[in-house]
Parts: C-alpha cells; structure tokens; sequence
C-alpha cells in the first residue's frame, strides 16, 4: 500500500533523475557549443573584413549565378579566411627576401616621422613579435607568487629576467625575474610585476594548465603529480 509520502518521494527522485540528466548533458553540449560558435562567428568576422577588398568578378557566388542563374545565392562561408591565409603566407614569403626587407626598412622609417602613428605602430609590432614570433621569448614556466600582499598567492608565468634600468634602479642584490600575473577569466589582461627570483616559486604544471586553471576561475585543476623535491622550497621564519 503506497502513501502520499511514498508518491512524493518517487516525483522528488524522478525530478532529481531529470534535473542530474539535464546538467550531464550541459556539461557535454556546452564545450561543443561554444567552440563551434566561437570558431563560425570568427570565420564570418573574417570574411566580412576581408572579402570587400576582393574584386567582384573573382567571387565564388558569381561564378554560381553563371551556372545556375543570376537569381542563385550561395554564400560560402570561410572563403574570406582562405584568401587571408594565402596572402599573409604571400607577404610573409615576400619580407624574408632583400627586397621585402629593404621596403619594409623604407615605410618603417616613414612611419617614424609620424608622431601619432609611430607610436601606434611600434607598440602592435612590439605585441605581434612577442606573439606569433618563432622564437624562444615565450612563457616558459608557471609560478606561485605571494601578490597583493605577503599570505595572499596569484599564479603566475614568468617572462624574463629583468634587464638595463629595472634591475640598477631596483632595490635588491640578485636577480629579479619579470611576472605576467593574469586576470580571470580573461588571462589576456593582467599586471607586470618583478619579482627576486628567491621568491618565485615555479610549478610543475605546465603553462597550458595553469591558463585554464586561471580561466576557470579555479574550477579546473591539473591531474595532480608528485611534487619535484628542487621545486619545493622550505622558508625560514622572518
């Protein structure tokens, strides 16, 4: 004999069934969702900056109003990221040469004499090169660092050593170490700090860990691995 007790009870778990289904599937639908979102929406930022620079009459839908009739709307979306591949891949190609070196030399120093522009051109170019250039000026390790305050602790990913005036007119006897301690969730932005390398505390995670463990807020932690015995560091009492 069921009671009003024993029919609540089966709603309440049918309802608690339902809800823990509905939150399993955000979990698998969310991450597909946003990245395909992500990537479709910059592909048709992409094209909408790039194809009005390219001739009409080189455009794929005019080639199929020619072959079906000029009523035919096809709109092909990523032919704008195709062509701006091939053409940074084509100027790329064409500023390893002496010529192209010898032409970006020539609107380089042009863009010297203009106040305004200058400074807007060297600090892009500075960004681009620190960015997309092959070389080894990249971020090669994560850190704890005690930031605002000493009992307080921000990761971090250490630059550079710091060099020229930072390191004369700084108030410490060895080395100091350039920190880029990011913000949540958006680690493109964040603070410069230097810090003395004795209190710099590198990690084991690797950079790409440490980004989503930022990103998420905390939420998303690293499989846990045994601690190196030179990356852990006792400090005695002050």
């Amino acid at each position: 004999m069921t009671t009003p007790f024993d029919d609540q009870k089966r709603r309440t778990g049918f309802l608690g069934s339902l809800r823990s289904s509905f939150l399993t599937g955000l979990v698998v639908i969310a991450p597909v969702g946003m990245t395909v979102w992500l990537i479709w929406t910059v592909i048709g930022w992409v094209d909408g900056f790039v194809l009005p620079f390219v001739p009409n009459a080189y455009h794929p839908d005019q080639f199929f109003k020619r072959l079906f009739g000029p009523d035919t709307q096809i709109n092909i979306r990523g032919l704008g990221v195709v062509v701006f591949l091939l053409f940074t891949i084509f100027v790329g190609w064409l500023a390893k040469g002496f010529i192209g070196r010898s032409l970006i030399r020539y609107a380089e120093s042009l863009v010297d004499r203009m106040p305004i522009i200058r400074s807007i051109y060297t600090g892009v170019k500075q960004i681009a090169e620190t960015v997309f250039a092959q070389s080894d000026r990249s971020f090669e390790k994560a850190c704890l660092i005690q930031y605002p305050r000493k009992g307080i602790w921000a990761v971090g990913f250490i630059s550079t050593e710091a060099r020229g005036e930072i390191t004369t007119r700084a108030e410490t006897s060895g080395k100091l170490l350039s920190i880029f301690v990011p913000t949540t969730p958006n680690p493109t932005s964040g603070f410069l700090l230097f810090f003395p390398e004795e209190d710099v505390i590198e990690l084991d995670m690797s950079v790409e860990e440490a980004a989503k463990l930022v990103i998420s807020a905390g939420l998303v932690y690293p499989s846990e691995k045994p601690i190196k015995p030179e990356n852990f560091r006792v400090r005695a009492a002050e």
